[in-house]
C-alpha cells in the first residue's frame, strides 16, 4: 500500500464529505418538501453537485495512489451530468400530463399555442 501525503488525505476528506452532505441535504428535501414538483428538484440538485466532490475525490485518491493522473472518473462526471436533467425533464413532464390528463386544478393549463414565425421571403422578392 502507498503512503498517502497528509494534505492530499486532506482534501479528499474535505471533497468526500462536501459531496456526501450536499447529497445528504438533496434526501433530506426529497423527504421534507410536499408536491412532486417541489421534490424532483432536491435530490436532482444533491446528485449534481453532491458527485462532483466524490468524483473530484476519488480522482485525487487514486491518482496519488497510482502515481499517475487518473481521469477515467470523468465519464462519470460527464455521463450524470448530462442524464440527471434529462431525467428530471422527463419524470416532470410525465407527471404534467398526468396531472393534467387528470384535471387537477392545481396544475396549471397549457397556454394558447403561438404560431410559428413564417417565412416570407418569397413575398419579398422582386
Amino acid at each position: 500500500m502507498t503512503e498517502i501525503p497528509l494534505w492530499g488525505a486532506i482534501v479528499f476528506a474535505v471533497l468526500i464529505l462536501g459531496g456526501a452532505g450536499l447529497t445528504l441535504l438533496g434526501c433530506l428535501g426529497l423527504a421534507r418538501l410536499n408536491s412532486f414538483y417541489a421534490r424532483v428538484h432536491a435530490p436532482t440538485l444533491g446528485t449534481s453537485f453532491g458527485m462532483v466532490g466524490v468524483v473530484a475525490a476519488s480522482a485525487l485518491y487514486f491518482s496519488l495512489v497510482e502515481a499517475r493522473p487518473v481521469l477515467h472518473e470523468i465519464l462519470i462526471l460527464v455521463f450524470v451530468t448530462v442524464t440527471t436533467p434529462v431525467t428530471l425533464m422527463l419524470l416532470s413532464r410525465a407527471a404534467l400530463h398526468r396531472d393534467r390528463s387528470d384535471g387537477n386544478p392545481d396544475v396549471p393549463q397549457p397556454g394558447p399555442r403561438v404560431p410559428a414565425p413564417q417565412d416570407n421571403t418569397a413575398e419579398h422578392k422582386v
